[in-house]
């Protein structure tokens, strides 16, 4: 028969067992928690490298990523957009890859436009710029031209991918990471077609010219690219001109011998080299 004293000790055993079970029910939740946490961090890792090799050029379409800046991520999203027909803000990132003079940001026209002569040692290149659909980048362009700050730079990446067909240029150091050292506003463009495949993409058309940017706004520089078949790309990087028939023809041949996939299949350098040799502003 069961003394009071066995029944203490019985319900203080089972007392003790519960706590114990609690305990580690506790710690159970606890560890899921942890683990939950640390894949909703990863989760968000994922997605900002998706969001940046979408934003610099990605898509859901393409393969390859986007043209981008490299040079000038780091101070690109605290630049002003452009204030204004006549007036353009280019801050500097103090990085220049060559030397040059910072464009006048007063005056600045948008009217008309500019006739560009790229002497290119795989041909000609010929560009008409659009002082009203960009005129800071213009101005920018148009000043980095007249000091001789693209003459000997080599075109550093081609693209080949479905969705992706550019050739970047425009970086001294030929490595996608020199900049003039300032960056220039975007100025979205206005007239491209959504693209077929959705999702807020844009066609840019065969013969576009557009500046490279990274993720960030605002951090275009010198880096250009030049659209020999259409491109799908979200809305972000500015439009400023377009390439003669010449100029396209001269890029086709370099296309044609491929990339060295350098960067991943279908993105790198272009197997047949391109120096821009001088550029002619008219």
């Amino acid at each position: 028969m069961a003394t009071n004293q066995m029944r203490r000790d019985a319900a203080k055993r089972k007392l003790a067992s519960q706590q114990a079970r609690r305990a580690q029910q506790a710690a159970r939740r606890r560890r899921i928690a942890v683990i939950s946490s640390a894949a909703v961090v990863v989760v968000v890792l994922v997605a900002v490298v998706l969001l940046s090799t979408i934003g610099r050029g990605g898509d859901d379409a393409p393969a390859s990523a986007a043209p981008s800046d490299a040079a000038n991520a780091s101070t690109a999203a605290a630049q002003p957009a452009a204030t204004g027909p006549g007036t353009c803000a280019y801050p500097s990132d103090g990085n220049a890859a060559k030397q040059n003079t910072p464009p006048s940001t007063e005056g600045v026209s948008n009217e008309g436009d500019a006739s560009v002569a790229l002497a290119t040692s795989a041909g000609p290149i010929g560009l008409t710029l659009n002082r009203a659909e960009a005129p800071c980048t213009v101005n920018s362009f148009v000043s980095l031209a007249g000091q001789g700050y693209f003459d000997g730079t080599s075109c550093h990446r081609l693209t080949t991918g479905e969705g992706l067909k550019v050739l970047q240029c425009g970086d001294p150091t030929g490595t996608g990471t020199g900049g003039p050292g300032y960056t220039i506003p975007d100025e979205a463009p206005t007239t491209l077609a959504p693209s077929p495949s959705g999702g807020g993409t844009v066609t840019y058309p065969r013969g576009t010219l557009a500046m490279a940017k990274t993720a960030q706004p605002n951090s275009g520089g010198s880096q250009f690219f030049l659209v020999y078949a259409d491109s799908t790309l979200p809305p972000d990087y500015t439009v400023f001109g377009t390439i003669d028939e010449a100029g396209l023809a001269t890029i086709d041949k370099v296309a044609a011998a491929g990339t060295d996939d350098s960067n991943g299949t279908g993105d790198g350098k272009p197997k047949t080299p391109i120096e821009i040799q001088t550029v002619t502003v008219s």
